[in-house]
Parts: C-alpha cells; structure tokens; sequence
C-alpha cells in the first residue's frame, strides 16, 4: 500500500514554504533512530526499508495534490510550482532491512535540500515505527517458541488494513513460518496458512460431521479445531477422522487448541493420538499468545509443535509504538559547506554531524558492541549503515523478504544469548567515539548563543 504525497504533516510543508522563501537550495541531514527502547526490550529489529525506497522514489504531487493545497490559502504559487516538480535528488544511507539495533543508533541518514529531507519526515517515521515495532514483537515470539513453529492471526486484530500487511510481512521477516492473511501472502510470497473457526464446527449437526465435512474436502491439510463444545471429547473426534484418512491413505495434519490450560491438554492430546498410532499429528495451539505466554507453555515440557499468534503480536500490545524520531544533524552555511548541528532540549539532546554505526565482533564472530561514530572516523569493525540512494537513484539492491528471514536468524544467533531471553535485563553496550563526544561537547558550548540573537 503507497503512501500519498499527502500523508504528511502540515508543518512539514509550511517548513518547506520557509525553506523555499529563505534557504531554497540550503543542504542538510536528517537522522531517523529511537531514542529509548520499551520497556522490557533489549534489542529492535530494522523493518520497513522496502517500503521507505518505495516512498522515496514515488513521492510526487500530482494535480489534485496542488489544488487541495491551494485551497488551503497558506502557500506561495511559487512553492506550488516547486511542489510540482518534486522529485528526491539527496542521498540517503540506511541498515539493511532486519538488522538488529539499539537506541540512539541511526536506522537511516538523509542529506539532501533541506525542504526535500524535511518534506521526509512524518512518512518514514510513521512507516519505520509501524514495521519496526511489529518485527521486534514478532523477533521475541520467535525466539521465544524456540523449534516451533510460529504462524501469524493477527489480521482481525491489527489497528487497519495496512496494519494487517505489514504485520504479515514483518513477522515473516522476524522468523514466523507463515500467514492466515492471504492478501499479504499473495503480495510477498509468504506461506498462507489456516485451520476452521468454532462457527463451522458449530454449523453441522455434530462435531465429528464438521470434522468428516471438512478431512472430505481437505484431506491432506486437515487441521481440526477440538475446543468447541468438550475438548477431549473433541479430540476423540479427530482421532476417528485421523484413523479413516489414514485408511484413505491420507494423514491428519494436526488439531488446535484454543483456550483452557494449554499445557494440560496440550499433554492429554499428545497421550491419546500417540496411543492411536497418530504419533504424526502435530498439536497447534492458540488464544491470545505472546512470547510469555508460549516461553512458560515450553518451560512446561508441554508437547505443542505450533503456535498461532494474533493481537499481542499484531497490536504489539505491551508495546504498541516506538520512540522514533527524526532529527537534523548538519545544516548548511551562507558558504555551503554542511555544519554539525544538535538538539540541547534537557532529556533530549541529540548527536550532530554525519554518523556511522559501526558493530565490533570477537574472535569467534560473536558482537560484542558497537560504536556511534563520526561517518569518515575509522573505527574497526562493521559498518551498518549502506548507501541506498545516491542523487536520487536506486544503489542498492533490496534482498529478498526470505534473504532477509535468513539475515534475521543468523544475526540474532551471534548476539549473546542473554540479550534474546525473553525478559532480558541485558544491555548491550553501544559507545560513543571521542570524537563525537569532543564534537558534542564544542557545540554543547557554542550553539547556545543561537537562543541569544
């Protein structure tokens, strides 16, 4: 789903009225990071860089765009025209969609005109926040549910739409093995998946009929839904419809429970098919999930091969947005050259200049920090933040949504296990270089004297 031209917040173009009457061709760049992590977070996972390029490259103002800001009487024909021909001409650098990182460090780096970085700024906060915190959920579900698998509900429960998508997609890019939603599974080639609801068990006659009706049909992926009425009986029920597709020469796929003590069921269940000889049957389990919840079911032995997760994923309940923010760094001089800014606000203050992240790694390639640095410092280790546009062109080929999968695993598998415990109280160490701090400090004492004039 585009974003419109329009999807932005007035100050940003009566910003952009002033720039173009003031400082048209003034140059600068912005940082988009979070400030603090949620509480009980330890790490974030990047998401939502595709759809940002995607933003960057489409965003114009078309003819109906002009005439609804005429009618707002706040803007010069002028500035009207530049909105016209807009196009993004800057450069903009970012890490790799999936990457994990902490507060304070830069996701992505604007420079360009100033009124074109500005003009940026609501949309890319409101599409990294939205990805970014949905991934970080879905990235502590996965790692909670260890060999599990993972599927995403969330679609009924999601706050629109758009949500719904891009809870789809990020928690397929955190780690989740597939979706119910299968708009989101036709758009990014995501595994869709489904079982039944309780309103079909409760539309025939008996449960066994639901069950026959529906093995009938789907025989090789079946999934039975067993808590309707009387969950053993219910998985009664599917053992009998387990042993006639067996006879068929099919297999029962699994069953889900939905409520009730999951892991006491979870253990009834997996007692009675096994005594069966339907030691194949995979037990799904459901019903308001979260990493919490599924971490103490497995801390239970409990005998569950699946998850499906819906509302604390897709709503993130326990974090449902981000401290991001978008700030400037360097602003142009009369002369042109960029200038190291900074924000001095109390609780607030931001770092200036032109920034890299920089990741450091031991011997047997585990991280062990990183380092917030000046972009020309040299700093050994791993930079995190690649070009992606340059004067307004694509230099950046975007990976697959399953390269990003594989990035995601592989990554967090080199982070210290502590940091990917569920309630982890582990910081990882992000420094800050002495020449930024040296930085900081100058303009900490010059920049003062702004508020004086």
């Amino acid at each position: 789903m585009k974003p419109h031209s329009l999807l932005v917040d007035l100050y940003e173009l009566t910003m952009a009225q002033a720039y173009f009457n003031y400082h048209r061709d003034t140059m600068a760049t912005f940082d988009l990071f979070v400030r603090q992590l949620p509480a009980g977070r330890s790490f974030l996972l990047f998401a939502g860089l595709q759809d940002v390029v995607s933003y960057i490259k489409g965003l114009r103002f078309g003819v109906g765009d002009i005439a609804f800001l005429k009618t707002q009487r706040l803007f010069t024909p002028a500035f009207l025209r530049y909105l016209k021909d807009f196009r993004f001409r800057g450069d903009v650098w970012a890490m790799p969609e999936g990457t994990v990182f902490f507060a304070g460090e830069p996701v992505i780096r604007v420079t360009s005109s100033i009124i074109e970085g500005q003009i940026l700024e609501s949309c890319l906060l409101n599409t990294v926040n939205l990805a970014t915190m949905l991934a970080s959920k879905a990235a502590r579900v996965v790692l909670a549910a260890g060999h599990c698998g993972v599927f995403d509900f969330s679609l009924r429960r999601t706050h629109g739409q758009d949500a719904a998508i891009k809870a789809a997609r990020s928690s397929y890019l955190a780690g989740f093995s597939g979706t119910s939603n299968v708009r989101a599974a036709q758009l990014y080639d995501i595994p869709a998946v489904g079982t039944m609801a309780h309103s079909f068990v409760m539309s025939f006659k008996s449960e066994l009929d639901s069950f026959r009706a529906y093995s009938n049909i789907f025989p090789g992926r079946s999934i039975l839904l067993v808590d309707t009425y009387d969950t053993k009986s219910g998985i009664k029920n599917a053992i009998q419809i387990g042993k006639e597709l067996k006879r068929r020469g099919y297999r029962l796929l699994g069953i889900r429970l939905d409520s009730g003590d999951i892991v006491c069921l979870a253990r009834l269940a997996r007692r009675m098919l096994d005594r069966e000889g339907l030691t194949y049957v995979k037990i799904f389990a459901s019903g308001n999930l979260d990493e919490f919840k599924i971490a103490r079911i497995l801390s239970k032995s409990a005998p569950v091969d699946n998850f499906g997760v819906g509302t604390n994923m897709g709503a993130s309940v326990d974090a449902p947005y981000l401290d991001v923010i978008y700030k400037i760094s360097e602003v142009g001089s009369p002369r042109g050259k960029l200038l190291p800014t900074m924000k001095l606000s109390a609780g607030k203050v931001t770092f200036p200049g032109r920034k890299q992240v920089v990741r450091l790694c031991g011997k047997k390639g585990r991280y062990l920090k990183d380092v917030l640095a000046l972009e020309k410092e040299s700093i050994y280790g791993k930079p995190l933040l690649k070009k992606v546009i340059r004067r307004g062109s694509l230099r950046y080929r975007l990976p697959s949504l399953k390269s990003v999968r594989r990035y995601v695993r592989t990554q967090l598998a080199r982070f210290p296990v502590s940091l990917t415990h569920v309630r982890s109280r582990y910081s990882y160490p992000v420094a800050v270089s002495r020449t930024l701090k040296r930085l900081m400090s100058q303009l900490q004492s010059h920049l003062p004297e702004r508020s004086q004039s």
